[in-house]
């Protein structure tokens, strides 16, 4: 008896030990670096970005046809990329299909068809659900995870530059839109890649492009433009939207959407309930940059209540564009211009999904070259999350399962085919609502079985 009370008041202190050490909160900056979301020059990643994932905190990166060679060259990049990130990585692309589309076949992958030709010409479920289906699954195979897409602008204006006359818009109709865009989510969710609805408020009936100017669409905008959106968002099919660069004084008379409180807090967060991320619209297009300092924009687009600001680069100044927005940022919340609460708001939200959705394995940086397989996991004892770590002497298909004492399977953590070398899970006992307890994590390998125990204590 003495000795078990030894052992639990040991147990204990082991225990709270842990949970002081990992108790640290992020620091302002590191909130800030996960708001930004860049693009980068050429196929491999550069020293300049390398140092923002890993020393500032970078929450995303957006690739474009030009970062992309071929399938392999794709999946190599992303590999490098996420193991970079001690967070969980937004990896996204403009996957729309037709025009608009990275991956094609310029760089290995195939044409794809427009949303104009699938909700229009063909207007078939099964014809979107085959082209999403297709695309997704390059997307997940080259370790995209975010897709910015379906565009659910209604073809209000057919002469419209930057939409109709791209056939980026499934219809003229807002209901056959929703549903098509139903469809693309719901092809692309089933290969665990998110996506992104594009461009809030309207974009479909605008006479001049954004990328090139300030669009005005007060005289042009219409209501039916913001059924998709209350159509979804009340199907809780959608986790992010996009804010266009347009401006309609009936909803903001002083600011663009992008840039307007009245349109991201109080229209799409307030009135239409919506509850996911918002991200901008890429903040360096001419509607912007002709119009506003890029400080003040960058201070607007943040007191709207955008969650990530997305820019086509990483270099601003022949400097680092994201140390600039975070020193930026963080002199403008320490000076009260920008509420730190909207800092914290956004990083909360930004971190639940990334907990909740964005897979947690990740390649290693190297190859081992020894022949057993290891398998740890620490901190063990753990409150809420374990890292677990495993190497592999050969590729091969792998199993990696997590079982209650009972020998019931908890979580499927890895069912796929994994080259030789070494990976890290970050196993979080909420994502999958289990107890306190013994659990048990098996590997299952051609060659091998190897099962090690593990203690939640919450």
């Amino acid at each position: 008896m003495h000795i078990y009370i030894k052992f639990k008041v040991i147990f204990l202190f082991l225990f709270f030990v842990f949970l002081i050490n990992n108790s640290s909160s992020q620091s302002l900056e590191e909130k800030i670096g996960q708001m930004i979301m860049v693009g980068f020059t050429g196929t491999d990643v550069p020293d300049s970005l390398k140092y923002d994932i890993e020393k500032r905190n970078l929450g995303g990166i957006v690739l474009f046809a030009s970062n992309i060679t071929n399938p392999i060259q794709l999946k190599t990049l992303t590999n490098k990329l996420k193991l970079l990130s001690k967070e969980k990585l937004f990896i996204g692309v403009d996957q729309e299909g037709g025009k608009v589309a990275r991956l094609n076949q310029n760089n290995g992958y195939e044409a794809s068809n427009s949303a104009y030709y699938l909700g229009t010409i063909i207007n078939r479920e099964d014809s979107t659900r085959f082209t999403a289906a297709k695309m997704a699954t390059w997307l997940n195979d080259g370790g995209i995870n975010l897709n910015l897409a379906p565009v659910v602008d209604v073809n209000v204006n057919p002469l419209n530059p930057v939409i109709a006359l791209k056939e980026r818009s499934y219809s003229d109709n807002p209901f056959t839109v929703t549903n098509h865009a139903k469809w693309f989510i719901e092809e692309f969710n089933k290969k665990g890649v998110f996506t992104v609805l594009k461009h809030f408020p309207g974009h479909g009936s605008s006479m001049t492009d954004s990328h090139l100017g300030f669009t005005d669409i007060t005289n042009t905008w219409k209501e039916i433009e913001l059924i998709p959106y209350k159509e979804l968002i009340n199907k809780n099919s959608i986790d992010f939207i996009m804010i266009g660069h347009l401006y309609n004084k009936n909803l903001d008379s002083l600011y663009p959407a992008s840039l307007s409180k009245k349109v991201v807090t109080e229209l799409l967060r307030d009135s239409l309930k919506f509850k996911g991320l918002v991200i901008s619209d890429e903040l360096f297009m001419n509607a912007i940059s002709d119009n506003y300092t890029f400080d003040f924009a960058i201070e607007l687009c943040i007191k709207s209540g955008t969650d990530i600001l997305l820019f086509k680069t990483n270099i601003y100044n022949k400097r680092s564009l994201v140390g600039y927005i975070i020193e930026t940022v963080s002199d403008k919340v320490r000076k009260g211009i920008i509420p730190e609460e909207l800092i914290n708001n956004s990083y909360e939200r930004i971190m639940k999904f990334k907990n909740k959705f964005i897979s947690t394995v990740k390649y290693a940086k190297e190859i081992l070259d020894n022949e057993n397989i290891y398998l740890i996991n620490y901190p063990n004892p753990f409150n809420s999350e374990t890292i677990i770590k495993f190497s592999l002497p050969e590729s091969g298909d792998v199993r990696f399962i997590v079982y209650d004492a009972l020998g019931k399977e908890v979580a499927v953590l890895v069912n796929d085919f994994l080259n030789k070398g070494q990976y890290v899970i970050h196993f979080n006992s909420k994502d999958y609502k289990i107890s306190s307890g013994v659990y048990f994590y098996t590997i299952f390998t051609k060659e091998k079985i190897i099962t090690k125990k593990m203690l939640l204590m919450k």
